[in-house]
């Protein structure tokens, strides 16, 4: 089982919170590629095709793609990478713990939203969540 974790990279906090999203599918049995983590920040504009390839790759390879949803409006990278998992049939997990909401009774833009196969508003939901698919993984193997 491979899981791919998309987020925002820009900074400690957004980094973090991807760094606990993975260490929570690590527990439960996936291996897990952190584009971060594994390929590193982009640095230059040099380095932007070596980067999105290496994401593309990623992403292809990955049974489940786990997104962290947080910030302002939902990172434009990781709103990319969710469409295109979509395109792929990929099983999309989108965790937003953020608790600041801008437009009444909106939290996420409704295409991600309504991209996804699941929606946690809480480390705790998404935890017993990628529990129970783990389970649904096995049985179906």
């Amino acid at each position: 089982m491979y899981a791919y974790i998309a987020g925002p990279l820009y900074n400690e906090g957004d980094r973090w919170v991807n760094e606990l999203l993975d260490s929570k599918a690590q527990n439960v049995g996936f291996t897990t590629y952190s584009p971060h983590r594994d390929l590193g920040i982009m640095s230059s504009v040099d380095d932007g095709p070596l980067l999105f390839k290496g994401d593309l790759d990623h992403l292809n390879r990955a049974d489940v793609i786990i997104a962290n949803l947080n910030g302002v409006t939902v990172d434009a990278g990781t709103s990319w990478e969710i469409g295109y998992a979509y395109a792929r049939n990929k099983h999309i997990i989108g965790v937003h713990t953020d608790e600041r909401v801008h437009v009444r009774h909106s939290v996420v833009n409704l295409m991600v939203l309504n991209s996804l196969d699941h929606f946690s508003q809480s480390i705790d939901d998404f935890t017993l969540y990628l529990q129970k698919h783990v389970r649904s993984l096995s049985y179906n193997t």
